[in-house]
């Protein structure tokens, strides 16, 4: 049983007869700030803004504020136990790596640094079908991955077919990014790394994609980042076409992008095995309900049904606490391992995924809880 609230220790030891400091802030909520000065102002333009004003991202932050953690004291818990199994995945802690795009904008090894950081803790990476490494280059034991669902089918069986025998182990396929949202800081820039082939990785190494171009992709990389121009923006989907996806998976799909009742009743329905409560961190519409608002009636009307999972504004180990009481089984990280691996590569990432466990644990332990199953409804007030 990993017991990840010796790193604190650790840190405390290093400082003191070591004359030793972490590099990278512990305070998880200030990484950004941090990571700023590694980053070009084109990939600070895509990683750290949101949509339109930026009011949903501010939304998300807001909802973590207004919900307190309420500590209970001499429970006699002097072990915590992080562990679970997500949707068939054993996991150390109810932490999962959300899938992010075009990592090479952080850090020249992108999603392979990510990948290994993840692996070194035992934490479930996810990848993105907009990644700037493709599939088979992934070293990690425990991956899933995320789909943006193409036009073209061959391209998407392929995915699949490819994902399956590359050892991911579940399919989270991405709703609301249909297209790309209104965001004004790549579009003040002109900047959109897709158009100059970046994060297409996925798409250039596929058979399927590579077999309806007239050239090579090294030949005419244009061509290719036109065709696939034409097959990213999917805003037409319907709930009739998640039988494709059945048909042609036979492990678990978790639809990610949820925010409406509704959708997670449909979700249910459609006998989709996961969801997670998300607004995408705010990328996608401007003015959208806060995801940590939506999570609490959504885990009550799917909870039993399906597994229940969030995303969108967790920074630190108490932001995942929240969300676990709410009823989200298992939380995905975002933005803030982005910004480790900007510092540090692999070792940033680590050192942010390690952070973060240790305030679970913490505050689960201040908090009078032996595992993060014991939260519950009752574990927090609304401020």
């Amino acid at each position: 049983m990993a017991n990840f609230g010796d790193h604190q220790l650790a840190i405390y030891v290093q400082g003191m007869f070591q004359d030793t400091r972490p590099e990278i802030t512990t305070d998880l909520s200030r990484l950004e700030s941090q990571a700023a000065a590694n980053l070009s102002a084109e990939a600070m333009g895509y990683i750290v803004p949101s949509a339109g004003s930026g009011a949903t991202a501010r939304a998300n932050l807001a909802a973590f504020e207004r919900w307190r953690l309420v500590p209970r004291m001499l429970r006699g818990s002097t072990e915590r136990d992080l562990s679970c199994t997500v949707l068939g995945t054993k996991m150390p802690a109810p932490v999962v790596i959300a899938p992010i795009g075009v990592q090479t904008l952080a850090h020249p090894d992108g999603e392979l640094a990510t990948a290994r950081a993840a692996d070194a803790l035992g934490l479930t990476y996810t990848h993105s079908t907009q990644a700037s490494h493709a599939f088979e280059q992934i070293e990690a034991a425990s991956k899933w991955f995320q789909l943006y669902w193409p036009t073209d089918r061959d391209v998407c069986l392929s995915f699949l077919e490819r994902a399956r025998a590359n050892g991911y182990a579940v399919l989270v396929v991405t709703l609301d990014t249909g297209t790309i949202g209104w965001r004004p800081a790549d579009l003040d820039r002109g900047f959109l790394p897709f158009l100059k082939g970046d994060g297409l990785a996925n798409y250039f190494t596929d058979p399927a994609f590579r077999a309806k171009l007239a050239k090579p992709v090294a030949e005419d990389p244009a061509a290719a980042v036109m065709h696939w121009a034409q097959m990213f923006p999917n805003v037409g989907l319907g709930w009739d076409e998640l039988s494709f996806l059945r048909d042609n998976w036979d492990g678990p799909i978790v639809l990610k992008g949820i925010t409406s009742v509704d959708d997670a009743k449909l979700a249910a329905e459609h006998g989709v095995d996961g969801l997670v409560v998300s607004n995408h961190g705010g990328r996608q519409v401007d003015g959208a309900i806060a995801a940590l608002d939506a999570l609490p009636a959504i885990a009550d009307a799917v909870g039993e049904q399906v597994t229940v999972l969030f995303d969108s504004g967790v920074r630190t180990g108490a932001d995942a606490a929240k969300a676990l009481a709410l009823g989200a089984k298992a939380v995905l990280l975002g933005r803030p391992f982005l910004y480790g691996l900007a510092l540090a590569g692999q070792a940033g990432v680590e050192h942010v995924l390690r952070c973060l466990l240790a305030e679970l644990d913490l505050t689960l332990a201040l908090s009078g809880y032996a595992n993060h199953r014991e939260l519950n409804r009752d574990s927090v007030v609304r401020a």
